[in-house]
């Protein structure tokens, strides 16, 4: 079983950096947020059925959604517009998102009640020790990870999450074919992204090699209205897919 390794980010902990005391690794930074009344109440009635409790054995993907299907993970899909709008579009493949803010998860949940969405499950945990532990080697048929908090200052880059013991650790759990997609609006970030991703061995860049490493937005990613908002700005947004040999 792969695990990642101490330079994983610990974004978790925002002390400067020569603070003595470094906590576990881990792949967010838990800021409060207020819930809406329909937030808490989709939160309270559809979490128990719908929400995948943190376990440290292996999950049973087919026994968790009921059939065998593709299954892609989510990290961090913040207030889960996209991630609805995904498993609408194809019902065919079954999503696991990871979040751990309260608000998100309980906005994803009054969107998949809103949709009928039978092919979302939720686990409100650490993404890192959630592939370390809950997902098995080969089992997933891709990986989200869309517009991860970039940590503008320098000081604070070893923080982000898109690093090469990140990207080891989810190269195994990826099948065969299965792909890595991550996009951003920071350019510097992408650029690290790219590198990164690049010098994964198991992952192979699927831009076209006259390209500059990046790829077209696939269909299934939707516009967020942010994304539009910045692109009629002049703001760039730049997706990276790799895919698995």
């Amino acid at each position: 079983m792969t695990t990642a390794p101490d330079s994983l980010p610990n974004a978790s902990d925002d002390q400067d950096d020569d603070f003595p005391k470094r906590r576990s690794i881990r792949s967010f930074v838990l800021r409060q947020g207020r819930m809406s009344k329909a937030q808490e109440r989709h939160y309270e009635q559809d979490m128990p059925r719908l929400g995948v409790p943190y376990t440290a054995a292996p999950l049973d993907l087919a026994a968790l959604f009921g059939r065998r299907a593709p299954v892609v993970l989510e990290i961090g899909f913040g207030m889960g517009d996209s991630t609805a709008t995904i498993a609408a579009a194809h019902p065919e493949i079954d999503y696991l998102g990871v979040e751990v803010h309260q608000p998100g998860v309980g906005s994803l949940l009054k969107h998949i009640a809103d949709r009928q969405l039978s092919n979302v499950r939720i686990c409100q945990h650490d993404a890192v020790e959630v592939l370390q532990n809950m997902i098995p080697e080969g089992a997933l048929a891709g990986v989200h990870i869309f517009f991860p908090d970039p940590w503008h200052k320098k000081r604070h880059h070893k923080r982000r999450l898109i690093q090469g013991p990140l990207v080891a650790l989810i190269a195994s759990r990826l099948a065969p074919g299965g792909y890595l997609h991550c996009a951003t609006d920071w350019e510097e970030y992408a650029q690290q992204m790219l590198e990164v991703l690049s010098a994964e061995p198991a992952l192979a860049n699927t831009a076209a090699p006259d390209s500059d490493g990046y790829a077209p937005r696939p269909e299934y990613r939707p516009l967020t209205k942010f994304e539009n908002r910045g692109l009629r700005l002049g703001h760039g947004v730049w997706d990276l897919v790799f895919r698995k040999g």
